[in-house]
């Protein structure tokens, strides 16, 4: 009897996993919640289930603690089509929770559990199968996963295993309560850019990265900086992309009314993944990543949230959601 080898994933993605804890009672903080819902968390578990629910093989590299929530974690990703192979299972730290409040349409403070650390940066190299990272097609990481060791190297070593081989997208993802200050941030991501083919981020995030708020300068910073593709998150200017081979494209906002601006970013990063593995012109991807994260801000939850083609579609053939 013959055995098929697993395919490789198509997106792998590498950093933070988790359970987001999200009020079910909207415009009021969480000392007067009264019910929670309980989600699979995490940017970059987000994004993988975003590129799964559109049909991609994702998987992720991440940590969870030897907990109830850490099977939870594990168990939501297979459900939603993620799979967990290179999840690590931390004997020492708790699977992190994520509470936030929900004040729409623009305000959702996050309050994180992760103190001291959290499994997710708890990742070291000898616990990452080097060959899945090469042989993936896209390869996501987040900016993250370089604010303390061990997971800093593992990243590096990650990143030198993978030799900027097909796409490498960096989510700019900065998170200030991650860091001991913005300098520090800055001086690591500048240590990656250039092993990086993609880079995304909203203004604030690419100040961080590379000192420009100015969506044209900092498109163009990155771009100097080494990636290939520049793409800079302008709120409701929608979304300018750079490369550089020259071209630009700005993609306007898709309105909807949000009720939950929380996981629109990994949406988008989930459409944009699917987007550059399919070949599309930069516009046809900036385009759907934006119907996809206006999809997700428009309901509560974040992974489960995750739209499909058709959901795409339809907003954007009809101008309304689905």
């Amino acid at each position: 009897m013959t055995t098929t080898a697993p395919q490789a994933p198509e997106v792998l993605t590498f950093g933070r996993s988790g359970v987001d804890i999200y009020p079910l009672q909207t415009g009021v903080g969480l000392e007067d919640v009264e019910s929670f819902g309980k989600f699979l968390g995490g940017t970059t578990a987000n994004v993988a289930v975003a590129a799964s629910r559109l049909g991609r093989r994702a998987a992720i590299i991440t940590g969870v603690g030897d907990d109830p929530f850490g099977r939870y974690v594990r168990r939501e990703l297979r459900r939603l089509g993620v799979d967990d192979v290179h999840v690590v299972v931390d004997p020492h730290h708790l699977t992190p929770v994520t509470f936030c409040e929900i004040f729409p349409p623009d305000d959702f403070p996050l309050w994180f559990y992760r103190r001291p650390t959290a499994p997710d940066l708890q990742v070291h190299t000898a616990d990452v199968d080097l060959d899945a990272v090469r042989g993936a097609d896209l390869l996501w990481l987040s900016v993250t996963g370089l604010s303390e060791e061990p997971s800093r190297q593992t990243h590096h070593d990650v990143l030198e295993a993978r030799q900027r081989r097909g796409h490498v997208v960096l989510d700019l993802d900065y998170r200030p309560m991650f860091w001991p200050d913005a300098a520090a941030a800055t001086s690591e991501v500048q240590k990656v850019l250039g092993q990086v083919t993609v880079a995304v981020g909203n203004r604030e995030e690419c100040e961080v990265a590379v000192g420009e708020t100015d969506p044209e300068r900092a498109a163009d910073a990155l771009i100097e900086a080494g990636v290939e593709v520049a793409i800079v998150k302008q709120g409701p200017r929608g979304v300018l992309g750079k490369t550089r081979a020259g071209e630009r494209v700005e993609s306007p906002p898709i309105p909807v009314t949000p009720l939950n601006g929380l996981g629109a970013g990994d949406s988008f990063g989930g459409s944009l993944a699917h987007g550059l593995l399919a070949g599309w012109d930069l516009a046809t991807v900036l385009h759907r990543a934006n119907a996809a994260g206006a999809i997700v801000a428009s309901r509560l939850e974040c992974s489960t949230a995750m739209p499909t083609p058709a959901e795409i579609d339809h907003l954007l053939e009809k101008g309304t959601l689905p």
